[in-house]
């Protein structure tokens, strides 16, 4: 059953790159992280008190309590970094070089949680490394003769970087607790740190003057990430980070779909080869699950 939860956490998060896209086009990426996290808060504050008693908080144990906290500040920190880098390059240069956290990930399950790597598995993480590397090649050049700012590689690889971080961490963090409750307290942590990045760098006035339609699609950007964050712990809890997170990085294929759609970008035919390898190396991996 898991297998469908990391499936509904692709499609949603492959939406959601696109919805924040047209969110943060005149508004500051930070702020849109502040407020469709609230949009988030309340969602996943909603789904756990259905699914479990709140006063389950109680019974979580520091050590659980530690890792629920410092994955929320990896999953902040992914935000912050993703939403920039989205705000300053196109979603085909940005998303490839975020989905690369899969081989990170798969590398940390294997030596921290002690999740085993078939041969099957590394010629997947050589598959999607090649396939990631081919994408962002192209783009990265592409980027330097049109924009002259490359900055928004280096927030895209932080953003990889937090997010198997948010991964291993969230795996460890929601052992013995509700899945939708650790969203829930994962959730705010992130809603105080976004709240605090705001405040710590002068960019409250920024909130001033949102424009409704980006306000509009911030807010159901925000449901989006609800649904996937949901969707994505619940697949954790129940089966194996090292098979749940390539999963969930199949969303590139949405968000790549729906930014030809709604943006009109285009993909190289080695930005293609590289789609299908990273495709390929991931199918390699889940493939017998569903068997």
């Amino acid at each position: 059953m898991w297998i469908f939860y990391a499936c509904g956490s692709a499609f949603f998060a492959g939406v959601t790159a696109i919805l924040a896209k047209c969110g943060i086009r005149e508004t500051d990426s930070t702020v849109a992280t502040a407020l469709r996290t609230i949009v988030v808060l309340i969602f996943s504050w909603i789904m756990a008190a259905i699914t479990s008693p709140l006063s389950a908080v109680h019974s979580i144990d520091a050590k659980t309590w530690v890792f629920l906290i410092l994955s929320g500040l990896a999953t902040g920190a992914s935000w912050l970094c993703y939403f920039h880098a989205l705000q300053k390059g196109d979603v085909n240069k940005v998303v490839p070089i975020d989905k690369s956290s899969t081989i990170l990930t798969m590398i940390l399950a294997m030596l921290l949680l002690g999740e085993s790597i078939s041969a099957a598995g590394v010629i997947a993480i050589f598959l999607i490394g090649i396939g990631t590397f081919l994408m962002i090649e192209k783009k990265a050049d592409g980027a330097a003769s049109e924009e002259g700012d490359l900055s928004w590689v280096i927030y895209a690889l932080l953003s990889a970087l937090f997010a198997s971080m948010t991964s291993i961490l969230g795996k460890i963090g929601i052992e013995g607790v509700d899945s939708n409750l650790g969203t829930a307290i994962r959730t705010a942590v992130v809603l105080v740190m976004s709240w605090l990045m705001i405040f710590m760098t002068g960019k409250k006035d920024k909130l001033k003057g949102i424009r409704r339609n980006e306000l509009f699609f911030i807010i159901i950007s925000g449901f989006a990430t609800g649904a996937s964050w949901l969707c994505y712990y619940r697949a954790l809890q129940e089966g194996t980070a090292s098979v749940v997170v390539p999963i969930d990085k199949l969303s590139i294929i949405f968000t790549i779909l729906f930014s030809r759609i709604v943006f009109h970008e285009h993909l190289s035919r080695k930005a293609l080869i590289g789609l299908l390898g990273i495709i390929a190396g991931t199918l390699l991996i889940a493939l017998p699950s569903f068997i």
